[in-house]
């Protein structure tokens, strides 16, 4: 029977980890170049990415979606988009090119060419995209949320995060915000780089006790406004 049971637990977690997206070599966070007043900071992994533009003052603007690729065509299916909303369900096209740690974009919006900060690696569990599925009332019991349209999602890659609460059905974009993080020893720290909702956050740093278990991140500790945070994060297969 105890042979059965951990021979069942490890099938479940080879299905766990197939049902994950392959790495890609355009993982990671880019930020692009020649851009003087403004940051640009592209994040992709786990087959999604968010593209955010910000300054030290103010937050600009965001966009995401899935993607697809191949070869060196990438196709875009918009879910969010603060620019322009009506960009909300379209998909675009991009020609990609990768040449000594650098990303170039050819689509709707032209050329853009981006450098590489980081990329995934096994010594980042916590980089992929997240999707929040509980979270704790009063009595300190997790509420498990009903599944909709509405989501509040979260992609990280090895150093960065953005979260973003979107509709896509009804193409509501409720809010965002992100920057660099670091996980060590169950400590799991955040400093905020953008909040479209308050700039006065920036600069911040949150610290939070966080575990990882298969496909679950329980985040607990308190947010930028102090009131307690007790989370569960599922992985978006």
């Amino acid at each position: 029977m105890k042979t059965l049971l951990i021979s069942f637990a490890i099938m479940a977690s080879g299905i766990l980890l197939a049902t994950r997206p392959a790495r890609t070599d355009l993982d990671g966070a880019w930020k692009q170049t020649g851009s003087a007043n403004a940051t640009v900071m592209l994040t992709i992994v786990d087959n999604y990415l968010m593209q955010t533009t910000y300054e030290a003052s103010r937050f600009v603007s965001t966009r995401g979606g899935a993607w697809q690729r191949s070869g060196d065509k990438l196709s875009l299916s918009v879910e969010f988009d603060t620019a322009d909303s009506s960009r909300v369900g379209q998909v675009e096209s991009y020609s990609v090119m990768l040449k000594n740690g650098q990303l170039t974009l050819s689509g709707p919006a032209g050329v853009r060419t981006f450098a590489n900060l980081d990329q995934p690696s096994d010594k980042t569990p916590l980089a992929g995209l997240w999707r929040i599925t509980g979270r704790a009332n009063d009595a300190g019991q997790i509420m498990t949320m009903q599944r909709g349209a509405r989501k509040t999602i979260k992609l990280l890659t090895g150093t960065r995060f953005q979260w973003a609460a979107i509709n896509p059905q009804t193409r509501q974009f409720s809010g965002t915000g992100g920057g660099t993080y670091r996980f060590a020893d169950g400590q799991y720290t955040e400093t905020i780089d953008f909040f479209s909702r308050d700039n006065s956050r920036v600069g911040r740093s949150l610290t939070f006790t966080d575990t990882v278990s298969g496909s679950e991140w329980r985040h607990t500790g308190q947010s930028s406004t102090g009131g307690k945070v007790d989370e569960v994060w599922t992985r978006e297969p």
